[in-house]
């Protein structure tokens, strides 16, 4: 585990993001300080919840080991998001503190303390009606990387924190089809030890054995390339960090760091295949052992192109943030079961299920649910018992929201989600956020928001307006439509396009019949995500 490393090989590198380095003996002291910090000086127990909003630096990685260490729950936080868009979150997590960094310190404080025309949490909290009833909670504490954080590690306690006391868990944020994001509490572990311990395993079960640099492609504030790489770094490999990710550099520090493990959504594959012809033929994956894919679709020739450039060295997973990774399939039994995400791993049994709750045999199209072997309770969403009730078929067995099938040999197969949500570059974007955005607009009648194909990015936000009557349609209405929406959105959320419509196609009972709609622009494809 992570302690071990610190004491065996102290001032060996631990962490790099290009511009900082830590050795496993300042990241373990420094971690630790932080942890005394959050349980002594603040006095937090292990149901208070902290949060971070910060970019790809080594401060990160030492708050997410620091908040396991203390006991608490850690959220990260979409920094591309909006300011109102952070406050609920911070709001609803009730984080006690804010971790920041420079660059986005504003963006924090207007987060907490609101400003001209923005509610914060400052607000909120005297709005009981949007906290469940609740009444109000104390403002979070922000603390910005550089001086306000090395003051407070300088000062904590540097003691050693016992292995037998309670493990902290990560409270990753994800929406619905319907209202606000909730906060998935995955089963935490009853010890500090036991935590440490299991994200090694993790790691081992995935190939992350600690055998080579991991490099972090994707934001620390994903759950995949986050919880990969704290595994990898369980097992003793060094993280360099990506500040931003761009395919060339990621090919240079590949060579320059004999980089041995990274994780890769198929948009990056996309953007690396671009790449020249002379500079991909330049490029030595020799060093490469393990490249982990997922959190999207990814185009059957996209894979096999990346396959015959890189090798056999793909391995790709599908899961969910409330379950983990659920399947996985290398790059051998892929291309001979082409377009699968894998076989359940030993942890899962994975299985489809018809529209009446039944199971269904190997074949037939149903809703995927995934059956944790151990666990019956594999995680909630934080305050919200009815959501998590209905995630669960039985004890342990829990939906994604994903359709397809499995064969006969176990290898399973997407075909269509359940839900409406859009997979865009490997990021959850929720379609009912978006169409509460434009429904504000005054000239808005209707609005559906739905995913069209997109060859680089796997699916694209566009949206079907109908317009109030006597207003005019055309690229204008849409200019002003899409600048409505900036203004209150996360960039990535913001239709491509909109297509205007007289009248969107309505069930009698009022229901919005997406398909009809999102059909034509999918009609020719074999997958509808």
């Amino acid at each position: 585990m992570i302690l071990d490393h610190a004491h065996a090989r102290p001032r060996d590198l631990a962490l790099d993001d290009l511009t900082r380095q830590r050795t496993w003996a300042e990241l373990v002291e420094r971690a630790t300080r932080l942890a005394h910090y959050l349980r002594d000086d603040l006095g937090l127990d292990a149901d208070a919840h902290v949060a971070v909003l910060m970019g790809n630096r080594v401060e990160f990685v030492e708050i997410i080991l620091g908040a396991l260490m203390a006991g608490v729950w850690i959220t990260p936080i979409n920094w591309h998001l909006q300011a109102d868009e952070i406050a609920y979150i911070v709001r609803d997590s009730e984080a006690r503190v804010l971790f920041t960094d420079e660059a986005l310190v504003d963006t924090a404080q207007a987060a907490v303390e609101g400003g001209p025309g923005r509610g914060g949490v400052a607000a909120a909290v005297h709005a009981p009606e949007e906290m469940d009833g609740r009444v109000e909670m104390p403002l979070p504490t922000i603390v910005a990387a550089g001086q306000d954080f090395e003051a407070l590690l300088a000062t904590a306690s540097a003691a050693p924190v016992g292995l037998e006391g309670p493990a902290g868990g990560t409270m990753i944020y994800t929406s619905g089809t319907t209202g606000r994001p909730k906060g998935v509490k995955r089963a935490r572990s009853g010890t500090l030890g036991a935590a440490l311990d299991a994200h090694a395993a993790s790691g081992r079960a995935l190939g992350l054995d600690g055998a080579g640099p991991h490099l972090v492609t994707g934001p620390l504030y994903h759950a995949a390339p986050l919880m990969f790489a704290m595994y990898d770094l369980g097992n003793g490999a060094p993280m360099v960090i990506m500040p931003r990710w761009s395919a060339e550099r990621t090919l240079e520090l590949v060579r320059d760091r004999s980089v041995a493990h990274t994780h890769l959504v198929p948009t990056m594959f996309v953007r690396l295949l671009r790449l020249t012809e002379a500079t991909r033929a330049a490029f030595d994956p020799t060093p490469l052992r393990l490249v982990l894919h997922g959190a999207a679709p990814v185009a059957p020739e996209v894979k096999r192109q990346m396959i015959a450039w890189w090798g056999e060295k793909l391995v790709e997973y599908w899961g969910a943030t409330e379950g983990g990774f659920c399947t996985l399939v290398d790059s051998r039994e892929w291309l001979t079961h082409e377009g699968t995400v894998g076989r359940a791993t030993s942890n899962f049994e994975v299985f489809a299920v018809a529209d009446d709750g039944a199971r269904l045999p190997p074949g037939p199209t149903g809703t995927l649910y995934c059956r944790h072997r151990t666990l019956d309770r594999a995680f909630e969403y934080h305050r919200d018992p009815d959501k998590t009730a209905a995630a669960f078929l039985a004890p342990g067995t829990f939906t994604t929201g994903d359709v397809g099938f499995v064969d006969t040999e176990g290898y399973v197969y997407l075909s269509d989600r359940k839900s409406n949500m859009i997979i865009s570059g490997g990021v959850n974007i929720y379609p009912a956020e978006i169409e509460h955005v434009f429904q504000g607009h005054p000239a808005v009648a209707d609005v559906a928001v739905f995913g069209i194909p997109d060859d680089e990015w796997g699916e694209s936000v566009h949206a079907a307006v109908q317009l109030e009557p006597g207003i005019a349609a055309g690229p204008d209405r849409a200019d002003e439509l899409l600048a409505f929406a900036r203004a209150r959105l996360a960039r990535y959320k913001i239709p491509r396009a909109i297509d205007f419509h007289e009248t969107l196609p309505r069930h009698p009972t009022g229901k919005l019949l997406v398909r009809l709609l999102r059909e034509p622009f999918w009609k020719d494809r074999k997958r509808r995500i």
